[in-house]
């Protein structure tokens, strides 16, 4: 059941945004327009971040004591996260950082994927288990799941591997035999179909992050009846999570956002 939120606003608001996804983007704009002194923290994994109407940091805080130190060095009332749904240290320091500073925190967080009738899909715990589903046989398969952890799939060399990156690699891919598609989301069917069409995809392995964005790869591989093995998403401790930008406004005390 959705968690009842009750609104925290006050004349001295000032949010701190976790960034990095398109529903940040989204909340960072709303903010921005009815004049929210709020910050966007990106956590610096992408050498090119999205300009953002709101004053950005980049880097980490240096783990929960020091994301304690800045929450109150920096005056902050409000804590939005809004961070990859697998970005699970930060979301699990800031879920302890939150009580620790006394500030209230938020989650705004896109539905996971459903699968649909004609969807091949294979659940999977985590990327060490997705590495075990692929077959012995050599496949061509497309890894849709950022650069963190490649090096895993080089357990299975025999595999042809297509790479999709926001920024190109600095060195060599940890995979022997694997390309890299450097593109930045959101992705339309059409280009989805042909870039696994072109590339004679074979089975994919992608990590359930949910939202439009990065949609198109799954209903491409239904079109295609390709497989998919999906990662699931990591179990966090319970918080208090909605699932649009007018939810977030009205608990930081903007309800005026409520009809928009």
């Amino acid at each position: 059941p959705r968690p009842t939120i009750v609104s925290q606003g006050s004349d001295m608001t000032r949010v701190l945004l976790l960034g990095g996804t398109t529903e940040a983007s989204a909340l960072a704009r709303a903010m921005a327009e009815v004049g929210i002194d709020a910050i966007f923290s990106y956590a610096g994994r992408t050498d090119a971040p999205v300009a953002q109407p709101l004053p950005m940091r980049i880097g980490g805080f240096g783990g929960v004591d020091g994301l304690v130190a800045w929450i109150k060095s920096e005056a902050i009332t409000h804590i939005v996260d809004a961070t990859h749904p697998f970005a699970a240290r930060m979301s699990q320091n800031v879920l302890i950082a939150s009580k620790i500073a006394g500030v209230p925190l938020l989650v705004l967080e896109r539905p996971a994927w459903v699968a649909e009738p004609g969807d091949d899909w294979q659940h999977v715990p985590d990327t060490e288990a997705a590495v075990r589903a692929l077959p012995d046989r050599p496949t061509r398969v497309f890894l849709a799941i950022g650069k963190q952890t490649l090096s895993l799939f080089a357990s299975k060399p025999q595999h042809n591997y297509l790479l999709r990156l926001v920024d190109a690699p600095e060195g060599p891919l940890p995979l022997p035999d694997a390309e890299a598609v450097i593109a930045r989301g959101p992705f339309t069917e059409a280009d989805d179909l042909k870039l696994l069409s072109d590339h004679r995809i074979e089975v994919i392995i992608a990590k359930n992050a949910g939202g439009s964005g990065a949609e198109a790869k799954l209903k491409a591989a239904r079109l295609l009846q390709i497989p998919v093995i999906l990662i699931d998403r990591p179990v966090l401790p319970p918080r208090d999570v909605v699932g649009t930008v007018t939810e977030v406004m009205g608990w930081i005390g903007h309800p005026a956002r409520l009809g928009v």
